[in-house]
């Protein structure tokens, strides 16, 4: 397992050693001691994994304080684009984000830290993305920005993707008052 670190400190990007033959292929996605020897001590308490056509996305979302949630995240079928947006106060990279293409071909994780809004947008159909959470899902601590915010500029290299209602009416990152 090779992890890199972004231009975004702490968010890590995660490529599994594979190995393939004529029956098909094997990777460990997640092995908490090589973690731990980078100094994460994680304790996942929920998964969750989404089914979505191609052009929708999802996000930016995250959970505030005390029910923040750090996320490693996957593709296990499909394709994404997978954005991260740093909204860490104090952060020197506040307001900045990381883009990587996801997929079940490249098998790539990242480490999505709290403090951090994501998204993605599906690059193909009948795309299952997952993702391990250190927290639980809480209604109440959950916000968003808007996916097209101008400040943010984010290029998710699609016009006029899919989105829900929810996050059609997402603040936009001028008004985010960051608990992180």
């Amino acid at each position: 397992m090779n992890i890199i670190q972004t231009p975004l400190k702490e968010l890590l990007v995660i490529e599994p050693k594979v190995f393939e033959d004529d029956r098909g292929h094997f990777f460990v996605s997640w092995n908490k001691k090589i973690f731990e020897k980078q100094g994460l001590k994680l304790d996942f308490v929920q998964d969750n994994q989404s089914l979505s056509s191609k052009g929708v996305l999802r996000g930016l979302h995250f959970q505030n304080p005390p029910y923040a949630q750090g996320k490693l995240v996957r593709v296990i079928q499909g394709a994404v684009m997978d954005v991260a947006v740093d909204i860490r106060k104090n952060s020197p990279t506040y307001g900045e984000y990381f883009s990587i293409k996801l997929s079940g071909k490249n098998k790539t994780s990242i480490w999505i830290p709290p403090g951090f809004a994501h998204g993605f947008v599906t690059l193909e159909d009948d795309t299952i993305f997952t993702y391990k959470c250190t927290a639980v899902y809480n209604k109440e601590s959950e916000g968003s920005i808007f996916w097209n915010d101008k400040d943010l500029n984010i290029d998710w290299g699609m016009q006029n993707p899919i989105i829900s209602e929810k996050d059609a009416v997402s603040p936009t990152f001028s008004i985010l008052r960051s608990e992180f």
